[in-house]
């Protein structure tokens, strides 16, 4: 007896350690964990949730947590100034308002703790955006100065196992002033980097050595399709395809934008885009994980257009659906099983959940929760 107990302890001991980070195996009810970048002033924190099962969400004990760095206490016009490392264990988060970068780790809880060696240099001004790929090169877009747009840039790292960011020597892409990147991506396997230039409506477009440095397609910086290039994101399922958002071209003339990638990263026109929803400032993108829907967050109109990708990219508008209690709806995310879409609000202060059926949206009867208070939540990871 005693034999069978010991060989069942170390049986469920070997699956407790096989759970990924942020496991919801220690919380009954509690299906992963939703995390925001509250960009507040002074100290930055991270607002976390348990998400539980129906869509409720309830702060995790000890939220928000401490990320090192500053926000600026307002919204960040940018997409994914959160992002998760490709192994789960940890959060890299961008504090705008003390041009740094911070890393915290995932526990097996879902809590999150900093790591020991603190925020690092963005290497420019007013980080606004980090993208990550599976290799844990990171980059991150510099916005720039708010006068004059100074200190605008994209910058590399390398993220090691002990969640320590190290700065990629000759990786930093100096920018002109203005240019305000919104947004700086990969793609799913990693071999092209992209970025949109709010201020002068231009995207940059770049292949990705092994050493993780930057080489620009010919042809880069190309002219967006419409004013305002925003959010963007690669087709899960095809990473030849690229959706960006145009967010500048004024009252109900909000569009999407959809390029073929080439093998050395140029970008062409697919079919008949851009692709009009007739709504006001789209801005952030989000793909379903299948490929087959794309959901575009309008701030002006407080609304979440829903697309479908045909195979070639080529977008239809299936419709918009409305945010209950929205204020300036900004980033949005997709939980894993893709049934779920949750969008921040900097203005409400807010997290709002969607059920998702296809391309078909509706508001959960819990949303929206609120967001730690003082924060202006501005990133989101969904686990």
């Amino acid at each position: 007896m005693k034999k069978v107990f010991l060989t069942l302890s170390i049986v469920v001991a070997s699956a407790l350690a096989a759970l990924p980070a942020g496991s919801a195996a220690s919380a009954p009810g509690v299906v992963g964990h939703v995390y925001v970048n509250d960009n507040t002033t002074g100290v930055n924190t991270i607002g976390a949730f348990d998400r539980h099962a129906d869509g409720t969400l309830t702060p995790m004990a000890g939220s928000p947590f401490v990320a090192g760095g500053a926000g600026t206490g307002t919204g960040l016009a940018s997409q994914g100034s959160l992002q998760m490392s490709s192994d789960g264990r940890y959060l890299v988060a961008v504090d705008a308002g003390s041009n740094e970068i911070s890393v915290l780790r995932i526990k097996p809880d879902g809590s999150l703790k900093a790591v020991p060696t603190g925020p690092v240099s963005s290497n420019g001004v007013n980080p606004v955006s980090i993208a990550i790929a599976d290799n844990d090169v990171v980059y991150v877009a510099n916005a720039g100065a708010a006068t004059g747009g100074a200190g605008s840039n994209y910058s590399g790292f390398r993220l090691n196992h002990g969640g320590h960011l190290r700065a990629l020597a000759d990786s930093t892409v100096t920018l002109p002033d203005g240019s305000q990147p919104g947004d700086v991506l990969f793609s799913p396997d990693g071999q092209k980097l992209v970025g949109t230039r709010v201020g002068t409506s231009l995207i940059d477009s770049f292949t990705v050595d092994r050493r993780g440095l930057l080489s620009a397609a010919p042809g880069s910086p190309f002219t967006a399709q419409g004013l305002g290039p925003f959010g963007s994101e690669f087709r899960p399922t095809d990473a030849s395809q690229l959706f960006v958002s145009n967010a500048h071209d004024g009252p109900n003339a909000g569009s999407v934008s959809a390029f073929a990638v080439g093998a050395n990263g140029a970008l062409g026109s697919i079919g008949a885009s851009p692709f009009a929803n007739n709504q006001t400032a789209p801005c952030w993108v989000e793909v379903s994980h299948d490929g087959r829907f794309l959901f575009a967050v309008n701030t002006a109109s407080g609304s979440i257009s829903s697309y479908a990708i045909a195979a070639g990219g080529s977008l239809t508008l299936l419709q918009s659906t409305p945010i209950a209690a929205a204020g300036t709806p900004e980033d949005a995310r997709l939980s894993p099983d893709g049934r779920t879409l949750w969008v921040v609000d900097p203005t409400a202060d807010t997290v709002s959940g969607f059920a998702v059926d296809g391309g078909s949206l509706t508001e959960l009867p819990t949303s929206p929760t609120p967001a730690p208070v003082g924060a202006a939540p501005a990133g989101i990871v969904v686990t």
